[in-house]
């Protein structure tokens, strides 16, 4: 192939057409010989089971359900525990096909050669959004593969493992849901004793600040206040019974003086003065006269009637009680009266003080709680607030109790989401490896591949002249003249007779055009 130009599609066709025979040799004999080789390999078989799974028969509105694992994780999840030695070694040991082989290695086989593939719809496939509460599985199955030697073995196997993830899911819905409510029930035995703590706390306080709680302050409030107001009038109230006490003792004075003023002759301080008077005329009428003289016989008779008369008086005013009431029994009605109007002020000055007391105490009582609210509010708040997170923590727990109770009992019954063997494991009656067709696509595959570089290859080593395009790359000079190629000579007369013909060369591979060049 002449280089340093650029080839054309013709030229490319061209190539093609020479080389023909160099492509379809390899092309057609590589397909036989990838369908001759499949023959080497052992043939393999493979069984499938088609699994349902059934979303739950009540609906997620009444009852949720406590799995809420995405369902390949938990295919995944029972397809690892399935395939544990102490699960499956038991189950194979029981099939027909293990009788004369070693179960220890079939295991291994299992594992190896097991396939599990989800079944997806178009509906599934177009709607990629994020699931939403109450909406299915986007998966609706999955189907489980398994391939091995014979279609009986694949067959029982495939049979055996299907049976065993249906049995293990429907074991281990049923342990997360008894699970769950074991373990909701430990936390509300706690979150009750919590509960009981908090709300003991609380009577305590309770029962220690009665009266000073949050709830009381506008009663507290208002108590303080009438008992302002009860003490404003006691107080006014003992004023008045003071004032009106000072006037009655004013006018007793009176009466008392003037009454006194009218027994002057039993008034005491009149007796002694009486008596210093006769004394002091007893000294003169002594200076003057003797002692037998009638004056001073009768001075000194009336000094000692009156000292008689005040020994008497001053013993009436030192006798019981008796003697004073008896006394005072001779005062006039308005000064009793008097005195009376004076004890009853008494009265009630000494009960509106004891009142005052009272209210004055009330009230300082009333004001400590005021003034201590703030800081029992404060304890209050911090204990309501801890037993109102206790209450809702058990209320919640008591809640989801009850739902996982539920679905604990749905999946009892076999109520939820199940999987349900919908086509049992096929008997293969054809090898699914290796597929024959395959290997002789691939051979032909092949075959193309080789032949197309073998003709490439022998195009590239190829420099033969074959066109104007090859002269002017090859001479790189212009072409004036082509001679075309001279062939053998024809028969005389309609073709028969001996013209010569004058043409391109049939086999162009050979051999390659004459072509005169002449320069200009």
């Amino acid at each position: 192939m002449i280089e340093n130009r650029e080839l054309s599609m013709d030229d490319y066709l061209a190539m093609f057409r020479r080389r023909i025979k160099v492509i379809l040799i390899p092309a057609l004999l590589a397909p036989l010989a990838g369908f001759l080789i499949s023959y080497a390999f052992p043939a393999k078989y493979t069984s499938q089971s088609l699994v349902l799974v059934e979303e739950q028969k009540v609906p997620e509105g009444y009852v949720k359900p406590v799995v809420t694992e995405d369902l390949m994780q938990r295919i995944a999840t029972v397809q690892q525990r399935v395939l544990a030695q102490s699960r499956l070694l038991p189950a194979l040991q029981n099939l027909p096909v293990a009788k004369n082989r070693n179960v220890a290695d079939m295991v291994d086989e299992v594992r190896s050669n097991l396939s599990i593939e989800p079944v997806s719809t178009d509906i599934s496939q177009a709607a990629k959004k994020p699931k939403k509460p109450g909406q299915g599985n986007d998966v609706p199955g999955f189907t489980v593969n398994y391939t091995a030697r014979s279609p009986r073995e694949a067959q029982e196997v495939c049979d055996a493992v299907t049976s065993l993830m249906i049995e293990e899911n429907l074991k281990s819905r049923e342990q997360v849901a008894q699970s769950t409510t074991e373990f909701l029930t430990r936390q509300l035995e706690e979150k009750k004793k919590d509960l009981d703590e908090q709300d003991s706390k609380l009577a305590v306080f309770k029962r220690q600040y009665m009266g000073q709680l949050p709830g009381d302050v506008d009663n507290n409030l208002k108590l303080l206040m009438a008992a302002n107001s009860q003490l404003d009038s006691n107080t006014q109230s003992l004023n008045r019974a003071q004032q009106d006490k000072a006037y009655t003792e004013s006018l007793l004075a009176q009466q008392l003086a003037a009454w006194k003023s009218t027994q002057s002759s039993t008034n005491p301080a009149t007796l002694e003065q009486q008596l210093a008077t006769l004394q002091s005329q007893l000294l003169q009428l002594q200076a003057r006269y003797t002692a037998d003289h009638p004056d001073v016989i009768k001075t000194k008779a009336d000094i000692a009637e009156l000292k008689k008369r005040l020994a008497e008086v001053n013993s009436a005013s030192a006798a019981p009680t008796e003697g004073t009431e008896k006394a005072s029994a001779s005062e006039p009605a308005e000064i009793r009266q008097l005195r009376l109007q004076i004890h009853q002020y008494e009265q009630v000055i000494e009960q509106t003080s004891r009142e005052q007391k009272r209210l004055q105490a009330q009230v300082q009582v009333y004001q400590g709680r005021m003034a201590l609210s703030p800081g029992i509010e404060e304890q209050y708040k911090q204990l309501t607030r801890d037993y109102d997170t206790a209450l809702k923590s058990y209320q919640d727990l008591l809640a989801k109790k009850g739902d996982s109770e539920m679905a604990t009992d749905m999946e009892r019954r076999q109520q939820g989401e199940q999987m349900r063997l919908l086509n049992q494991a096929s008997l293969p009656e054809s090898p699914s490896f290796p597929n024959r067709w395959l290997f002789a696509g691939g051979g032909l595959g092949v075959g193309l591949f080789i032949g197309l570089a073998i003709a490439m290859w022998l195009e590239l080593r190829d420099k033969s002249i074959r066109t104007e395009q090859d002269v002017v790359a090859a001479l790189e000079l212009p072409t004036l003249v082509s001679v075309p190629w001279l062939t053998e000579e024809f028969k005389n007369g309609n073709g028969k007779n001996g013209h010569k013909r004058w043409g391109r060369s049939s086999d162009s591979t050979d051999t390659a055009d004459i072509h005169q060049n002449v320069r200009t």
